[in-house]
């Protein structure tokens, strides 16, 4: 960064457009920025910025994002303060004008040049490194303050946490047990917790819970949906013996029917809750979850059930080559550990149009997710107890934290509801790719780090283009208009150059 030090203040004087230094000031410490207080020099404790324009500051002193200078290149209030030094005057100030604002009058004006000097051109500062969008405000040590204030109030409860998860664990436990004994072809299944939960990314409060139900499957070919952009497949058995648990969910042609199965596990767990405090909601078309509502005095619970079938000694299908891209990242041993795991497959249906396609699977990382955000530091000993503390997590939390306040303020007007956390989750992978250090997210740099994340975002709404983190081929934004990600980006814009209003209006 260019020290505002070597900036240099021009102005008009009587002969067309000569330059002219404003006289020296008292020095004030080095790395210190100087402040317009009624003519006084003060300090700030603001850190330094770059500086974008103005007088001259005092020797050693460096500009900070708290001190803008107006138009005229004075401040238009002592709390706009700027580098104007004791005697500095602006063009047309009478000595009178500067008692006034209590500085000392300079006298004459500096002489003219001498004759054949030369006058050297104007200076000007280096840009922002994000200069894209405003920053967070005026005031970046109170931004950065205030962002982990926000934050605190997103973090769950522990009395809260503690009982949700274990209402949710005790109705898991109980309820695949019955699973397993009603249904031969469910008698493999097991529990794995996914989501924001188990991601220690849940904001707010803990009454969303996501939980797959794996069961192997047994040897199949993927067969590309082709309009599933390399993310949605069918599944057809290799072999098929005479007496096969999978038999009764097969097509003629050996296709795995994912409706059928869901359909029969809803089915069972219908049947399971019927006597509880515990509902199934209605079913979503398209959806693979099954949603069970836990009733609490506090708060609802929703537990989301998803089947999976776990794909093992496959190799990865065509359409993920150059997707987890994190070599720089986690590194070329992690990537690697990563490839050798498992894929699983939940019901989903692909789209053609506003047509959807019956019995496809889609892919699904939601293990190796969970592992990257817990895992997430470039060194092992990112946010350890001995280890540096980053910020990543933090980021991922604002940003959805942002959006979930941008609906409930908008509703399903303009097309947000759209726009879900999974965006903010493969938008954080992305970023993480293109800042893989540790030292490019450190605690201490919240404000900046969460403004280059969400000038990464607008970016991608601006283009209507999020590429699928492990499926490069599957854009996420693919079936969202122009009109609605347009309308996300101005209205994230207008939080960003306002220090998110939004956020206030919460706390």
């Amino acid at each position: 960064m260019l020290p505002a030090c070597l900036l240099r203040q021009t102005r008009s004087g009587a002969q067309g457009g000569l330059s002219r230094l404003s006289p020296p000031a008292p020095a004030v410490e080095p790395g210190a920025c100087a402040g317009w207080d009624g003519g006084a020099v003060r300090r700030c404790p603001a850190p330094a910025l770059p500086a974008r324009g103005g007088a001259a500051p005092p020797a050693g002193a460096v500009q900070c994002s708290r001190h803008t200078a107006s138009a005229a290149g004075r401040p238009s209030s002592p709390e706009a303060g700027h580098f104007v030094s004791p005697g500095w005057r602006a063009p047309g100030e009478s000595d009178a004008v500067l008692r006034e604002k209590g500085a000392a009058p300079t006298g004459k004006d500096p002489a003219p040049r001498e004759k054949g000097a030369v006058c050297k051109p104007k200076e000007t500062a280096e840009p922002l490194p994000l200069a894209s969008y405003s920053c967070l405000g005026a005031d970046s040590c109170i931004g950065a303050r205030w962002l982990r204030d926000v934050l605190k109030t997103l973090s769950l409860g522990r009395a809260d946490t503690s009982e949700a998860s274990g209402l949710v664990n005790q109705l898991i436990n109980t309820l695949v047990p019955v699973i397993k004994a009603q249904e031969s072809t469910f008698s493999s299944i097991e529990s794995l917790g996914t989501g924001s939960y188990y991601e220690h990314v849940k904001i707010s409060a803990p009454n969303e819970f996501d939980i797959m139900l794996t069961m192997p499957a047994p040897r199949v070919k993927l067969e590309p949906c082709e309009q599933g952009s390399g993310a949605f497949f069918y599944a057809r058995l290799k072999r098929n013996p005479k007496r096969y648990y999978l038999n009764k969910y097969l097509s003629e042609d050996k296709t795995l029917e994912a409706c059928k199965m869901l359909s029969a596990l809803r089915k069972i767990i219908k049947e399971f809750v019927k006597n509880t405090s515990v509902t199934v909601d209605k079913k979503k078309v398209g959806s693979p979850a099954i949603t069970l509502r836990i009733g609490t005095l506090q708060q609802e619970i929703s537990v989301d059930i998803i089947l999976a079938l776990e794909v093992r000694s496959q190799s990865w299908p065509a359409s993920t080559q150059g997707g987890l891209n994190i070599k720089k990242w986690l590194g070329a041993k992690v990537k690697q550990e990563y490839k050798w795991k498992p894929l699983y497959l939940v019901p989903k249906h692909a789209k053609d149009g506003r047509m959807l396609k019956e019995d496809t699977w889609r892919l699904s990382f939601s293990h190796i997710e969970k592992d990257m955000i817990k895992n997430h530091g470039n060194t092992k000993t990112c946010c350890e107890s001995e280890g540096r503390k980053c910020c990543r997590k933090d980021c991922l939390k604002l940003l959805k934290h942002l959006l979930d306040q941008l609906k409930t303020k908008h509703g399903n007007k303009r097309g947000l509801d759209k726009f879900c956390s999974y965006h903010a989750k493969t938008a954080f992978f992305q970023a993480c790719v293109l800042w893989p250090d540790d030292k490019e997210w450190l605690f201490t740099d919240l404000e900046s780090c969460f403004q280059k994340f969400l000038d990464y975002f607008l970016d991608c709404l601006n283009k209507v283009y999020l590429p699928h983190f492990f499926i490069p081929t599957y854009n996420l934004f693919g079936l969202i208009d122009k009109a609605s990600s347009e309308f996300l980006s101005k209205e994230i814009k207008y939080e960003i150059n306002n220090r998110f209003p939004i956020f206030k209006l919460q706390n």
